[in-house]
């Protein structure tokens, strides 16, 4: 291999490593380069964690790529082109991965430059964060959570400390919304807590220690556990979240899902092996049951009957009727192991203990749906959930039409959004207000939904 092929690999590797560089030049803070309204801004501790982990991520890539370069100018200069090549493969490499968070989070950002659109995904933000919240004092410290629009009939959740692409844990839970769901109502308010259930019981630990206890209440002697407790046992991640979204909204999460999961016949009872999701009959059928023991209502039996009534078990065959069944007997005994489960670390706490509160009941919203007619701002301070829950309960009843609904969310999710931004203002004003004589006032330029401002790194961010 001779000197001036190395040379030539040397100056046509630098040359693409420079290239790098200069793409890496061009991702900056969302905080200089997205427009939108304040009150669409994501909240102050899901902005300081974005940009956070992407400074650091552009730190990393640099330092990499100045490495890369050092090295083909000292001891790489006379190295093999081949050794050259795979070091920066490697490179490149890594510096896709990192970039594909910043493309993760744009997502979440970018759309809160719509008008309208920035605003709904901001009192969503407002909705997540409430159905995270538990009454019982902070079993855990929330993450921020954002949302963010995409194609699809189904939501998902991206989780908090989850590893992200180019490595290293997610500071928000990010929370896709499908387009379809915009159109308010209970299919929106469904969606949403049901993944925000995920990230909950990921934080409070709820899926191993509900399956070792499923396992305890059910297994042979042999230590198997009979057909319908296995796949209980395999779908607990979707039935928590299912549990939480209930817990929160009562039949709104039920008939949010039926919205859901309303799929050809087939589709409809259909059972995956390797499916960690109910299959939809019994997914339904489920949250009557779990809704029944949290809050009994006759509610609960009538959308039972009426989701039979849409998907008839009739024309099965004679095994995925026998299986259908068993599941059916086995779902109260486990509805019942649902509420009176503890949390690891907790045992003072049932899960009925925080998701049956009084207000949640199927009178008490109605009686607060029927309070907002005549006192609007009763929904609009009630919590974001509860408010939810109420409009949910009496679309159920009959008492509100769909469309009435849905302006009425929309009100209430662009009020959200403003409230919060409000308190944020204020809780940043309070935080700064001078503790003896008034403090010079630092520079600062309002961009997008933040501000950036000549402050420590720990309140580089603020929020409007």
């Amino acid at each position: 291999m001779t000197h001036g092929m190395s040379e030539t690999a040397r100056r046509l590797l630098a040359g693409e490593a420079r290239a790098l560089l200069t793409r890496l030049d061009r991702v900056q803070p969302f905080a200089v380069r997205e427009t939108m309204l304040p009150a669409a801004a994501p909240s102050p501790a899901a902005q300081i964690g974005i940009e956070r982990t992407l400074l650091a991520g552009r730190r990393e890539l640099r330092g990499r790529v100045h490495g890369y370069l050092a090295w083909l100018d000292g001891p790489g200069a006379r190295t093999a082109p081949a050794e050259m090549q795979r070091r920066f493969t490697a490179l490149r490499w890594r510096f896709n991965d990192v970039l594909g968070q910043f493309d993760l989070f744009q997502q979440t950002v970018t759309q809160r430059s719509e008008h309208e659109t920035g605003l709904w995904l901001s009192g969503l933000d407002v909705v997540a964060a409430d159905a995270l919240a538990l009454p019982d004092g902070p079993l855990f410290e929330p993450p921020p959570v954002v949302c963010y629009l995409d194609r699809g009939p189904g939501a998902a959740i991206r989780r908090a400390r989850t590893r992200l692409p180019g490595g290293g844990p997610s500071p928000v839970a990010i929370v896709r919304v499908p387009r379809e769901r915009m159109v308010g109502g209970y299919g929106l308010s469904s969606s949403l807590c049901h993944e925000v259930g995920h990230q909950g019981a990921a934080l409070l630990g709820l899926v191993p220690s509900l399956q070792t206890e499923l396992r305890a209440r059910a297994a042979g002697r042999d230590g198997r556990l009979p057909p319908p407790w296995a796949l209980f046992s395999r779908w607990m991640p979707e039935i928590v979240a299912d549990f939480w979204a209930i817990g929160k909204l009562g039949v709104t999460a039920t008939m949010g899902l039926m919205g859901v999961v309303s799929l050809p016949h087939p589709f409809v009872f259909r059972v995956d092996p390797l499916d960690t999701h109910p299959f939809p009959w019994i997914r339904v059928h489920l949250g009557t049951v779990i809704g029944e023991s949290l809050h009994p209502d006759p509610q609960w039996r009538a959308l039972g009957e009426l989701w039979s009534a849409l998907y008839p078990p009739a024309g099965l065959g004679a095994e995925p009727r026998a299986l259908l069944a068993a599941l059916t007997a086995a779902a109260p005994e486990l509805a019942a192991l649902l509420v009176s489960h503890r949390p690891p670390g907790r045992p003072d706490l049932t899960l009925g203990r925080l998701f049956r509160p009084a207000e949640r009941s199927p009178g008490r919203l109605l009686a607060l749906y029927e309070a907002g007619r005549r006192r609007p701002e009763l929904l609009d301070r009630a919590a974001p959930t509860l408010a939810l829950a109420a409009l949910g309960q009496a679309r159920a009843a009959g008492l509100v039409s769909p469309e009435a609904e849905s302006r009425r969310v929309e009100a209430l999710l662009r009020g959200w959004a403003l409230r919060s931004t409000l308190a944020t203002t204020a809780a940043c004003a309070r935080r700064s207000a001078p503790a003896v004589r008034p403090a010079i006032p630092r520079k600062s330029v309002p961009v997008g939904g933040g501000l950036l401002r000549s402050l420590p790194e720990e309140e580089s961010w603020a929020h409007h």
